[in-house]
């Protein structure tokens, strides 16, 4: 007789990842910049914050080999390198080959309301014809082979993860297969990193009622957002753009000779374009220094002196810069301290600190 048996099925585990939401802080904007082929789930963020962190991302293995995002991006310095890093003297970083970065780095705040371009001339933006240069995903790409930074072999990086204990389960629960390609490993780092939002700065609690600002802070609030004040509001937004960042490109002044490869220009092939940089967000900038693309100023009282009367004239200036004739804004040193107040009342703490932002105590074979 014949008989036939079901135990010998195996039980395949339903792939039912967790959605993610993103808690939009009051009086932030609504729409989110997450594609549609990478939705944040609770399993993507948690695994992508172990690789943020894991130096086994260069896809080596000896302690003089191990480089991971976290290298540079600290978050008590706002995910940015920081002056006083120990490795990068300046805050001015090298890759795991010493080939310096051709630029100094952008903090890593509040990405997932970026919706014009990443990185300082907007290389990576969402409707870029080059499917390969869009959004965060591509970012990680990109940190991992470039050679100023990780240099690394993508196909080596992944099958180094596939070796590791306990990683292809977290693969699995957060994309469906424990099969782990290079792929996924940039759609969970970009998990991660849209969950970095900073909302809590003495600033945010000013608006919300909840504390005072003193006089000297307000005064400098006042020359923020005025024209005949300080004039920042217009790249950096202030009241009804909590972002201090309008996420797009301008020439400031800084030179009046452009010959980096790197500007905007190299993007849109617009000569309005040359010597066009991003305009970096202001939140926790008291600890993202050194300033402007090419890291020139070290303080940010450097910064305000340079609005004030440094501010050159070229053809391809921001119509912006409406103080260029003057050399700048012209603030007296009464100013200088007022504004240098309230810039202050963008740090926030709790961010640098959020232990769900932070290094995991253990990684997934330990």
């Amino acid at each position: 007789m014949w008989t036939t048996s079901c135990t010998n099925k195996s039980t395949v585990t339903p792939y039912e990842p967790t959605p993610y939401e993103i808690e939009i802080p009051f009086g932030f904007p609504t729409k989110l910049n997450i594609p549609e082929n990478n939705p944040m789930t609770i399993e993507g963020v948690e695994l992508g914050r172990y690789l943020f962190y894991d130096g086994r991302f260069s896809g080596r293995t000896h302690p003089d080999s191990l480089m991971s995002c976290a290298t540079c991006h600290r978050q008590e310095r706002s995910f940015e390198a920081g002056v006083d890093h120990p490795g990068f003297p300046g805050g001015f970083p090298h890759g795991i080959t010493g080939i310096p970065t051709p630029h100094a780095m952008l903090p890593m705040i509040n990405l997932v309301w970026n919706t014009t371009g990443y990185g300082w001339n907007g290389l990576l933006y969402p409707t870029n014809p080059n499917p390969d240069a869009r959004n965060i995903e591509d970012f990680v790409r990109m940190a991992a082979l470039a050679p100023h930074e990780v240099n690394g072999d993508t196909t080596r990086i992944k099958n180094l993860f596939q070796t590791i204990p306990g990683y292809p389960e977290l693969f699995e629960k957060a994309f469906g297969s424990k099969l782990i390609t290079f792929t996924n490993i940039g759609k969970a780092i970009a998990q991660f990193a849209r969950t970095l939002i900073s909302a809590n700065s003495k600033f945010d609690q000013y608006m919300h009622g909840e504390v005072q600002l003193s006089q000297s802070e307000l005064n400098g609030y006042m020359l923020f957002t005025t024209e005949d004040g300080g004039d920042c509001f217009h790249c950096h937004g202030g009241f009804g753009n909590p972002l201090f960042t309008t996420h797009l490109f301008y020439n400031n002044g800084k030179d009046t000779v452009f010959n980096d490869i790197r500007d905007r220009f190299a993007i849109t092939g617009d000569p309005m374009d040359h010597g066009a940089y991003k305009a970096a967000t202001l939140r926790n900038i008291e600890v993202t220094g050194p300033y402007m693309h090419d890291g020139r100023f070290a303080t940010i009282e450097e910064v305000i002196d340079f609005y004030s009367t440094g501010v050159l004239s070229s053809p391809s200036i921001s119509p912006l810069m409406h103080h260029v004739n003057n050399g700048g804004v012209r603030l007296t040193p009464q100013e200088k301290a007022d504004l240098l107040s309230f810039i202050h009342t963008l740090r926030d703490d709790e961010f640098m600190t959020n232990p769900k932002f932070g290094k995991p105590e253990k990684f997934p074979d330990e």
